[in-house]
């Protein structure tokens, strides 16, 4: 048997048409419609919100400050390190104690690295702080590498410097020559002095006339004048005659002359104030 369903549908009807170009906005997508017209309304709102940023702006610095004030120590105590040679710890420590009892926040260290600096035998200082009530000192002295014209002191660094005790350096070399001219005087002691090692004699000074004249002391007491004009030759040729002549007696020898052609002065002990024929 055939049966036939009859299927009835409803009409749905179709979307109006929309007009081209035309756009249509839901709600979720102008979110922030309501409050831009609430504050384009109210004005003042704007002012106020600025208003509120600006005080809390003024706010956090000075907010700071009373924390700070609130944990604001004084120095108490002041620890010095260092290997001391020319000044003392006490000394330092004595010095530093112009800190103690200033505020731990607002005392400015770098005041105090350039105190100490001032000091003679002081190099360079680092200053810090440490929680709650300690200020530590590190100090590095300079080195005294010879004494200079004058009783002062040369560093290592060709610093001169005149300390109160310069006689606590030591057994020193003797350097001298004019002031501005240290930093050659202290090259041309280092290059004869490592040479003097390597034939078994001992420097003991050298020194630069103004006029640029150079002469060499030796740690048994030979003095040697080089003058002015190809002192490496003449310290060469000396070594040389030292070596092949003078060694055996240097017991004897006062002085040698080097500013020769050809050879060398010799003035012995045993007749001061004459010279042998030339060597």
């Amino acid at each position: 048997m055939l049966e036939t369903l009859l299927i009835r549908s409803r009409a749905v009807p179709s979307e109006p048409p929309r007009r081209r170009g035309a756009t249509t906005l839901g709600p979720e997508r102008d979110r922030f419609g309501v409050l831009r017209a609430v504050l384009a309304a109210v004005p003042w709102l704007q002012v106020g919100m600025g208003a509120v940023i600006v005080l809390l702006a003024a706010l956090v610095p000075w907010g700071t400050g009373k924390v700070l004030n609130a944990m604001d120590q004084q120095f108490l105590a002041v620890d010095v390190n260092g290997d001391f040679i020319g000044d003392s710890r006490v000394a330092i420590e004595r010095a530093a104690g112009d800190w103690v009892g200033k505020s731990y926040f607002a005392t400015d260290l770098s005041e105090i690295k350039a105190s100490l600096e001032q000091r003679p035998w002081v190099e360079s200082a680092a200053v810090r702080r440490v929680w709650p009530d300690r200020l530590v000192i590190d100090i590095r002295e300079k080195k005294p590498l010879a004494y200079w014209t004058d009783g002062r002191l040369v560093s290592r660094t060709g610093e001169l410097f005149a300390p109160q005790n310069p006689q606590v350096a030591g057994k020193l070399p003797r350097l001298a020559g004019p002031d501005e001219r240290v930093r050659d005087v202290i090259r041309m002691a280092r290059t004869m002095s490592e040479e003097l090692v390597g034939h078994g004699l001992n420097f003991a000074g050298l020194s630069l006339e103004q006029r640029g004249a150079w002469t060499l002391k030796l740690s048994n007491g030979i003095e040697v004048v080089l003058g002015r004009d190809q002192v490496e030759q003449r310290f060469e040729r000396f070594i040389t005659v030292y070596e092949t002549r003078l060694a055996s007696r240097s017991d004897e020898v006062s002085r040698v002359d080097a500013r020769y052609t050809n050879g060398v002065a010799v003035q012995w002990k045993a007749a001061e104030g004459a010279s042998s024929p030339k060597s």
